[in-house]
């Protein structure tokens, strides 16, 4: 019987480019009993398949391959202080002492007589600063694999060997400079999603036999009633047992407006409460809370990598053992040939120093992940840096009608009994009207559809208490079929009801059409055939839904954002469509589309425009049209996990005013990502141009390649910084976090 496989997560102390991930993630990888390893720089995360536990020999491996690792559970508690300052750190006194002996003998070269105290500094700064690479160097050459270490250590021993020691000295102390400096600027991306983790409190107070008890987050049990002090932010997802607040979610919708919420509310771990005490009772625990799966999405998002970024990485591949294999042809063809050796060896290093991609590698990684985490502190989750690209790229919006560019909270207008409800045999007693109401929200109880929870609020609103049905069955974008009072009930569009009891839709179409025609969205109901019984048709009903504030203004600025086609694609009639369509300004409408049709439709649009089409939608109805669109957008989805599964790009809020911004973030990412790619090839040229001419020295070199590295590490952190009118931050928890006084039993 196969072995249940476990994944493991841990965070990796000293990552600053993909051939450090790359060692680590080979390290690894030789462990006995791990399957799969997946190791991203940018974020510093880890993750390890297993199928026994492996834990230690995990973490030994790290450390032989001279970085270390940390396992990390849930929302990454283990990540939460960030772990030892980059300046506190081995690195950073390797590169201080380094840098001090190597001072020194420049100092000593100038005495007269000091040239051997010189050497020996120099020899010193070599062996203190280039410790760490050599065993780095070890372990990749260990693992047939040839990194950065393996290049530096290789010209700086040449460098000696040919009496080079100042050279040597000056490329070691460089090089533990510049990694320490990637190390603190990569930091800032990392930064960016301890934020998100810091959000959540360390501890909650929770009650259990009558006393409040503090205790940590991670041991908060599904269940269990936690309190929320005035000021103090909701440790876990939950629902309010008691009390009031007004509850700031930025953290997971990114608007900051607070947000009044009562008992039965559902709340979201990460939110303050700004006034007010709240008892919640827990939903979920906490690896498994909204913020929790917020974080794990941003952190995993650089594993999706972007096209751009596969190219480079294939570049970069063949790349550097091409240049190796130039540089030993340097060294060793001319003085082969009769020249002198100290020369050419030289040139060699030096381009072996260049044969080094960081630069290159860098440029996109850093770009991507510092977009996905400045866009998901506004509350927008882009899943990856394929889905970044793809935004970048969008010029045609296909957008749901439904509780997308309408409110989603329709509201019953009219009711409209045929003469066959009033003839019904165990009916609710009273008019048609109710009967009909009675019936049908009876048969829409366990509905999550909008128009399913309008029908049955229509029906309390007159006092009318639904049962829940006896059989309950689905139909996504047409209806619902359901046994009620010992009735076999459909519920939905026209042609549905009528293919499911077998009935003429003519009976019906005449006063369809009319309330159509008033711009509202129709509902038939009708009874299906049973022994005694023949099928009927009960009646329709008639809703209409409000549009959303600002909808128009939304499309105003897609069309200036670039976007040159926007289409509304709904399940709803003409007439309906057609209203909301007239009302926000656009123009193409596609009326009547069950799931598969919006599919299809976004399949032609796609085929039309040659890719480049994103679709927003809120419900499962959407989810084939999300899967199918180059960009699914889908919004409103705090807390549904469906949602978050499908699209490549999720708006927690209800909030269609950050799709502009996301596609604006997009285009500037990829826009940094051009000018790092043409800014690190361009130094390669100059360089490679400065060796051929013979006025490249190694240190030089390595100064160009690190300088080149911190120039596009320090272009992608500028996507961290929001654009004017961008930010929005959640506040600060109270410093008086009083609650007021509880009696217990």
């Amino acid at each position: 019987m196969a072995e249940d496989v476990v994944v493991s997560r841990y965070r990796v102390a000293g990552l600053t480019c993909a051939d450090c991930a790359e060692t680590v993630r080979r390290a690894v990888s030789a462990v006995e009993g791990v399957d799969e390893v997946e190791v991203s720089f940018a974020t510093g995360l880890m993750r390890v398949a297993h199928h026994r536990p492996v834990d230690a020999e995990v973490v030994a491996a790290v450390r032989r391959a001279g970085y270390r690792a940390e396992r990390v559970d849930g929302a990454g508690a283990a990540a939460e202080h960030g772990g030892e300052a980059w300046w506190r750190g081995s690195r950073a006194l390797a590169t201080l002492l380094s840098g001090l002996l190597a001072a020194g003998g420049f100092l000593a070269s100038t005495l007269e007589a000091g040239q051997p105290w010189a050497v020996t500094a120099w020899a010193a700064a070599i062996v203190v600063g280039g410790l760490r690479p050599a065993r780095g160097a070890w372990t990749a050459l260990r693992q047939r694999h040839i990194d950065m270490n393996v290049l530096m250590t290789l010209a700086v021993v040449g460098a000696a060997a040919i009496g080079e020691w100042s050279e040597g000295a000056a490329v070691v102390f460089l090089y533990s400079l510049g990694e320490l400096l990637e190390e603190a600027a990569v930091a800032g991306t990392r930064r960016s999603i301890r934020h998100l983790m810091n959000l959540t409190p360390p501890e909650a107070e929770v009650l259990r036999d009558g006393r409040v008890v503090p205790v940590p987050v991670a041991e908060v049990r599904v269940g269990e009633r936690v309190l929320v002090r005035p000021g103090g932010r909701v440790p876990v997802d939950g629902r309010i047992a008691a009390g009031r607040a007004a509850l700031n979610e930025a953290p997971i919708t990114g608007e900051a407006a607070a947000v009044d919420k009562g008992p039965g509310d559902e709340v979201f771990a990460g939110t303050v409460s700004e006034n007010g005490y709240l008892e919640v009772d827990a939903l979920r625990v906490a690896g498994d809370t909204t913020l929790s799966r917020i974080i794990h999405m941003v952190e995993e998002a650089q594993q999706r990598r972007a096209r751009v970024q596969r190219w480079i990485d294939d570049f970069a591949r063949r790349y550097t053992p091409a240049v190796v294999a130039a540089a030993a042809l340097v060294a060793v063809v001319p003085p082969l040939c009769g020249a002198p050796w100290e020369p050419w060896l030289y040139r060699g290093l030096a381009l072996l120093i260049l044969a080094c991609p960081c630069a290159l590698v860098i440029s996109t990684p850093v770009a991507v992940v510092s977009a996905i985490g400045r866009a998901a502190r506004w509350g927008v989750l882009i899943k990856g840096g394929a889905h970044l690209e793809a935004l970048s790229r969008v010029r045609v919006v296909a957008l749901d009608k439904t509780g997308t560019l309408t409110l989603g909270r329709p509201q019953v207008t009219d009711a409209v009994p045929l003469d066959d409800v009033a003839r019904l045999d165990g009916a609710a007693p009273g008019a048609p009207t109710d009967r009909l109401l009675a019936l049908a929200a009876a048969a829409q109880m366990p509905s999550e559809h909008p128009l399913g929870r309008a029908v049955v609020a229509a029906a309390r609103a007159r006092g009318l208490e639904p049962a829940p049905p006896e059989s309950f069955e689905v139909y996504p974008g047409q209806g619902v079929r359901a046994r009620v009072q010992g009735m076999d009930v459909v519920v939905g569009t026209l042609a549905f009801a009528a293919a499911q009891a077998g009935l003429d839709p003519s009976a019906a179409a005449a006063p369809a059409s009319a309330l159509e025609a008033g711009g509202k969205t129709v509902v038939a109901v009708a009874r299906l055939a049973s022994p005694g019984r023949p099928a009927c048709w009960l009646g329709l009903i008639a809703l209409a839904d409000e549009i959303r504030p600002g909808a128009a203004a939304l499309i105003s600025r897609l069309r200036a954002a670039g976007v040159r086609r926007i289409v509304m694609l709904t399940g709803d009639a003409e007439p309906a469509a057609r209203r909301v369509a007239a009302a926000v300004g656009i123009d193409e409408v596609r009326c009547r589309l069950l799931p598969e049709g919006k599919m299809r439709a976004i399949e032609a649009l796609e085929a039309e425009e040659g890719g480049g089409v994103l679709y927003v939608g809120d419900g499962i109805n959407d989810a084939p049209a999300l899967a199918r669109a180059s960009v699914g957008v889908a919004m409103g989805a705090a807390g549904t996990a469906a949602a978050v599964e499908t699209a490549g790009v999720v708006l927690m809020g209800d909030d269609l005013d950050r799709l502009p911004r996301a596609l604006d973030l997009a285009r500037r990412a990829l826009g940094v990502i051009r000018q790092n790619v043409a800014f690190s090839l361009a130094v390669k040229a100059a360089a490679l141009v400065l060796l051929a001419a013979g006025r490249l020295s190694l240190w030089l070199a390595i100064a160009a390649d690190t300088g080149a590295t911190l120039v596009v590490v320090a272009n992608g952190l500028r996507l961290l910084r929001a654009p004017a009118g961008h930010e929005r931050r959640a506040p600060e928890p109270a410093a008086d976090t009083t609650a007021p006084s509880r009696t217990t039993a």
